[in-house]
């Protein structure tokens, strides 16, 4: 492979799924640069240790720093311990209420368990930024701030709304893009990679970079992942998320439910398919060629192979063949024992849906018994007054995907 060859492999596959960067021209100009005098590339991500539980959503930039990581770039991820405690205000309405240190290393160390199903472990340095804010001393911290005015600030959406709101902005919330910013001056960053969200904190480190006499970064900019009901953003509090540590069969299940239309953004943001398979997948789909649903199977194999294993991918599969083409019962049903006094006689079923966690409360529990979504032993409830005495070895679904079996101890 010649070095043009090799450049324009690069690029293709960083530009892939990228909704902006930021300049692109310097983006050409740094992987050319890399690739003739074979001298990796820094990329950067922060994580802000605050929301542990990792989704497909979540994964988009992950997947994205794997890519570099394949093409021989060396790979940094931040764990923001020292601007956890602020807190990112991107997209808040209010000031957020600050961690503690131990709330801080507890939410860090779990995401480092995660993303290591991701990234290779061996190719990807981990640090904390602590590690150059914390000895930063109160005169280097206001040389910082003179980097950047209040104005430029209020261009930021959210403060802005705050602003005009009337709503409370804490000064330390400032400091929370310029201390990103100045992560990429300690790191001497040549990428950062973020959601679109990100924008404003991703470019803050090229001005920061140029303040400090460095070749500032580029900003790759990946989108936000729309979740199974195929319109809001991937969200745990929407409940429209595949996490990255879910059952293989609610993985599959729950890939099985999204949208045909949103089945190629999946497969270019969230699996590893080439890009040469990627293309033939639109093209296969578009002609008639490949049938959505033998798509979608082979998305939701891709996705629980990653995360468990090219084995449960397929067990998961034959899993899900039985109880929604057949419609049997999966070989493996989860089971559930019932031992206090109060759920081993009659008892209202929407109060033991929820003892059993196959409901959220009474309410929604009374809504799927009248919408037809719970069986008892594959057999159909729809009165939400009915009391029965739960037996050993009973077997109540909730939907396509929730089971439980009975384990009566008396």
């Amino acid at each position: 492979m010649t070095i043009e060859q090799e450049i324009k492999r690069q690029l293709d596959i960083i530009r892939r799924g990228a909704v902006e960067i930021v300049p692109e021209d310097e983006l050409v100009k740094k992987v050319q640069k890399s690739v003739i005098e074979h001298r990796p590339l820094k990329v950067k991500l922060g994580l802000d240790p605050n929301a542990p539980d990792i989704h497909l959503g979540h994964t988009v930039v992950l997947q994205k720093m794997r890519q570099f990581q394949e093409l021989g770039h060396e790979v940094i991820i931040i764990i923001g311990d020292f601007t956890g405690r602020i807190g990112d205000p991107t997209g808040k309405s209010e000031t957020r209420k600050q961690l503690t240190e131990e709330e801080v290393q507890r939410n860090a160390q779990t995401y480092k368990e995660q993303i290591f199903k991701i990234l290779d472990p061996a190719k990807t340095k981990v640090v904390f930024n602590s590690q150059w804010l914390a000895p930063l001393t109160f005169e280097d911290v206001i040389k910082l701030a003179a980097n950047y005015t209040v104005a430029r600030m209020l261009e930021r959406d959210d403060f802005a709304k705050r602003y005009r709101e009337n709503l409370p902005i804490s000064i330390h919330e400032f400091f929370y893009p310029l201390m990103q910013g100045y992560d990429s001056v300690a790191l001497e960053a040549d990428i950062e990679l973020g959601g679109t969200d990100q924008k404003f904190n991703l470019l803050m480190g090229r001005t920061l970079q140029k303040e400090y006499g460095q070749e500032p970064q580029v900003a790759l900019m990946m989108p936000i992942l729309e979740g199974l009901d195929g319109v809001q953003k991937m969200s745990k509090s929407l409940g429209n998320y595949i996490g990255i540590n879910e059952s293989p069969q609610e993985m599959y299940g729950k890939t099985m439910s999204i949208a045909d239309e949103l089945m190629v953004r999946y497969f270019e943001l969230v699996t590893s398919v080439s890009l040469e398979e990627l293309q033939e997948i639109k093209e296969g789909l578009q002609t008639g060629k490949l049938h959505p649903r033998d798509v979608k199977m082979r998305l939701a194999r891709e996705i629980v192979s990653m995360y468990h294993g090219k084995e449960a991918a397929l067990e998961a599969e034959e899993n899900f063949k039985k109880v929604f083409q057949k419609h049997e019962l999966p070989d493996e049903l989860p089971e559930v024992v019932l031992k206090e006094p109060e759920l081993l006689q009659k008892i209202w079923l929407p109060k033991l849906l929820v003892a059993i966690n196959l409901a959220g409360s009474t309410s929604e529990a009374r809504r799927l018994i009248t919408q037809g979504a719970v069986k008892i032993d594959e057999q159909k409830v729809t009165d939400s007054s009915q009391e029965i005495i739960p037996e050993n070895g009973m077997v109540i679904q909730v939907g396509k995907r929730k089971f439980a079996k009975l384990i009566v101890k008396q």
